[in-house]
């Protein structure tokens, strides 16, 4: 795959694209969602689940659930083979439009991601995200920590002061 493709689709993510989606979660995590856990998440009307598509071929997805007035990015995945290509950024700029427009239409946003991943708080930070914390021992394969990161109205100015308390 290279940056000189076809453009990038971004769409609605459908039970019909399960099975490469689980296919791509494989080769994308060390601790891969089941089949379950995408079926329950697109069986939820309040969700926002995205696919990213070139040529047919699913590169990647975003699954974000609705709680109250809070917004949680569950999964983002994109292969291995298309990352550093702007399939994440793609997905994240729809899911910000879906969600109120680039503001966010004052919406709370939150996910946890390992540390140890340099490049995706590097891409959560361009899009107003930041950290407000940790959760000890999140991931269950190596038992690193989460930090949990927000992108409210606040956090788009630079400032920490309107997020829930966050578990340390």
């Amino acid at each position: 795959m290279t940056a000189t493709s076809t453009p990038l689709k971004i769409r609605r993510l459908t039970y019909a694209d399960l099975p490469q989606v689980i296919a791509l979660e494989r080769r994308a995590f060390p601790t891969p969602w089941s089949l379950a856990m995408f079926v329950l998440e697109l069986s939820k009307s309040t969700g926002i689940c995205l696919a990213a598509l070139r040529d047919g071929e699913l590169l990647g997805h975003l699954i974000c659930s609705r709680y109250d007035t809070v917004w949680h990015i569950m999964n983002i995945a994109v292969d291995p083979d298309a990352r550093r290509q702007g399939v994440a950024s793609a997905m994240l700029e729809q899911l910000v439009e879906r969600i109120g427009g680039n503001s966010g239409g004052g919406a709370q946003v939150t996910l946890e991601v390992r540390p140890s991943n340099d490049g995706a708080i590097a891409l959560y930070e361009r899009f107003g995200f930041l950290s407000a914390g940790r959760r000890r021992r999140y991931y269950q394969d190596n038992g690193e920590d989460a930090l949990v990161m927000w992108r409210t109205p606040a956090t788009l100015a630079g400032r920490l002061d309107d997020i829930p308390n966050v578990a340390s």
